[in-house]
């Protein structure tokens, strides 16, 4: 029999015109949710719809696919993918999701939840919840510029005031967005401080469009809890789908993970980095993987240490072969320190 979580997710759920299978969704993050991972992840299943990662505004049309770290996709996943983007011009933003659109892709994001300081100086980002017209201004000249799904990712603002994101939630739907991603998180909070879930639930009753919650949902019991006390329409997993890949099909109850899964995952993410990126992306990205997947383990800081201090990717594969070798003890919950 399908568990209660299971059923919840396991059910269709309209997005603008479209309709995806399921109700969670990988969350997009920068030099995580990358065309590899989203292989890896492909693997196991059990999700809605993928999220790249954040992608200038201005850069995508000079970016080459098959040259590109950030745009870039596999065909097979081409229908369920929807592209990130960030910027602070309506007109710029417009024609990089009309290119999107072009591409085949089923949707554009649009990120105003990026809170670090490179991102927010340019005006983009979380700085824009500081601007709410010019952000509403953005999604009004994305939607006029595209027919597939939008979506809006966005934090609380700048100030710990429920108001404020029910208003931005308000304000996306009327310009156009087909469905919001909310993060209840202020801004400068770079997850030091739990996320007010109570928020979720006053940007869903604020507006009829989808809203997919996130923020520390770590294990099923989360996910049912968020869901049950938020009425989110659905899930965004971020870190923890890093942490554990495989995450969302057990929510979804097609699989239940054995320990060999640990190793074995480490193994494929590593092959399917040397498969899409050159040797110096490959290791960077493998090392920002192994910062979250690390806190799997009871000696987290054993692990990360060991891929930390590789020269290469053979010596990332000697070193996976000999922490595994010594069957390491795995976590129920993960190690929170790896998580800020």
């Amino acid at each position: 029999m399908e568990s209660d979580l299971a059923s919840r997710l396991n059910r269709p759920l309209t997005i603008g015109r479209t309709t995806i299978d399921r109700r969670l969704v990988l969350a997009p993050m920068t030099l995580l949710g990358h065309i590899a991972f989203r292989e890896l992840l492909a693997g196991f299943g059990g999700y809605g719809l993928l999220f790249g990662e954040m992608c200038s505004a201005r850069r995508i049309p000079q970016e080459v696919r098959a040259d590109s770290a950030y745009f870039s996709w596999r065909e097979a996943e081409r229908q369920h993918l929807v592209m990130q983007i960030f910027g602070a011009d309506p007109t710029v933003m417009a024609t990089a999701a009309r290119i999107i659109e072009g591409k085949g892709l089923y949707g554009v994001d649009l990120n105003f939840g990026c809170s670090v300081a490179t991102i927010c100086k340019q005006r983009c980002g979380a700085a824009l919840l500081k601007t709410p017209d010019q952000a509403a201004r953005i999604v009004e000249a994305v939607r006029r510029a595209i027919s597939i799904p939008l979506f809006v990712k966005f934090r609380t603002g700048w100030i710990d005031d429920p108001a404020i994101p029910v208003d931005l939630a308000r304000r996306f739907a009327s310009a156009g967005a087909d469905a919001l991603t909310f993060h209840p998180r202020v801004a400068p909070d770079r997850r030091s401080r739990p996320p007010r879930w109570d928020y979720i639930k006053r940007v869903k009753d604020a507006v009829s469009i989808p809203v997919f919650g996130n923020g520390d949902v770590f294990d099923g019991t989360d996910c049912l809890r968020m869901l049950e006390t938020t009425g989110c329409d659905g899930v965004a997993i971020g870190r923890m789908a890093i942490a554990r890949p495989w995450l969302m099909a057990q929510m979804a109850g097609l699989l239940s993970p054995d320990t060999g899964i640990y190793q074995c995952t480490a193994l494929a993410m590593l092959d399917l980095m040397e498969k899409h990126f050159d040797d110096r992306r490959a290791l960077r990205r493998y090392k920002k993987f192994a910062l979250y997947f690390s806190a799997n383990f009871k000696f987290a800081h054993s692990f990360y240490k060991r891929i930390g201090n590789a020269r290469d990717l053979e010596a990332v594969k000697g070193e996976l072969d000999a922490f595994f070798l010594g069957n390491p003890q795995t976590t129920t919950r993960p190690n929170m320190n790896f998580f800020l």
